[in-house]
């Protein structure tokens, strides 16, 4: 199967993955302006959906459609500012202590092994524990743990293009070292960081809600992760109120898959092997030989 081929084949798997981030990205956006107040007590607690209430109320009488849709800006928000955090310094850590070498390279490798060496999720749970709750807060102590993975893999690539011609051509020409690295040598990795970031934020969103669900965030706002927390506080699985997790639950999960396909995308754009064989499945078996043509 031709490249050409196998990239049409693996495009409706990308359409459906910028679809739903697409569509989740809008909800957030415009969403909150047609639902009203997540935080407002509207009707019994715990009610069924209903014509009045699409998705039912919550255990303290909220409107699960309204808590969903306004938690979707909050999660959002922060999980692509964290990807962009998270790929902006593992990028320029990486690609310093690749291109100046020595013992810059050496301090520099050093912070970033003993930071991948360090347990991430109770590392996440003292640090979310001990700082004040909040978005930023969150934010903060997901890209503090987040960075060091993607150090690593954008010092590998750029090991292997700092010698390439054009990077001698501008350290000839005297182009300050900020410059080469930002300009000449990331903009090549961009496939590379563009899947970085879609990891980094699958990574942050799934982090968040992880945290807020064992009580770690903010609670007094709306988001999915306190959704599930409130949810499992009210006891909505054993009096069998599946309507206050199962929307959240879904979301993070439409979320997920969406960003996993996007992610695959970029993936296969920067590896042609992936490509051509995530694409096409099992090569063209051999045709077999019958033993009367021997």
């Amino acid at each position: 199967m031709s490249a050409r081929n196998s990239t049409r084949t693996t495009t409706p798997a990308t359409r459906l993955g910028l679809t739903l981030v697409s569509a989740f990205a809008l909800i957030a956006l415009i969403g909150p302006f047609f639902v009203g107040d997540p935080t407002a007590f509207v009707a019994a607690p715990l009610q069924a959906p209903s014509a009045a209430h699409w998705l039912g109320t919550t255990g303290q009488g909220q409107d699960v459609l309204a808590q969903t849709v306004v938690g979707a800006r909050t999660t959002l928000l922060v999980g692509a500012l964290v990807g962009a955090v998270v790929v902006a310094i593992g990028a320029l850590t990486g690609a310093t202590a690749a291109f100046l070498g020595g013992a810059v390279d050496a301090a520099l490798t050093w912070i970033i092994n003993v930071s991948l060496v360090m347990p991430g999720l109770p590392l996440m749970v003292v640090i979310a524990a001990w700082l004040p709750p909040g978005p930023v807060t969150m934010a903060a102590v997901l890209a503090l743990t987040g960075w060091p993975w993607h150090a690593r893999v954008v010092r590998a690539q750029v090991l292997s293009i700092r010698s390439r011609d054009f990077v001698s051509a501008c350290i000839v020409s005297g182009e300050p070292t900020w410059r080469i690295v930002v300009v000449e040598i990331l903009p090549n990795l961009a496939s590379l960081l563009g899947s970085a970031f879609i990891g980094a934020t699958l990574y942050a969103i799934g982090a968040q809600v992880g945290l807020e669900f064992l009580g770690l965030g903010d609670l007094s706002g709306v988001s999915w992760g306190t959704n599930l927390y409130w949810a499992t506080n009210d006891s909505a699985l054993l009096v069998g109120a599946w309507w206050t997790f199962v929307p959240t639950g879904v979301c993070v999960a439409g979320v997920g898959f969406g960003l996993s396909l996007l992610g695959f995308a970029l993936d296969a754009r920067a590896n042609p092997r992936l490509r051509v064989s995530g694409a096409s499945g099992p090569g063209p078996q051999p045709t077999p030989v019958r033993r009367g043509d021997d």
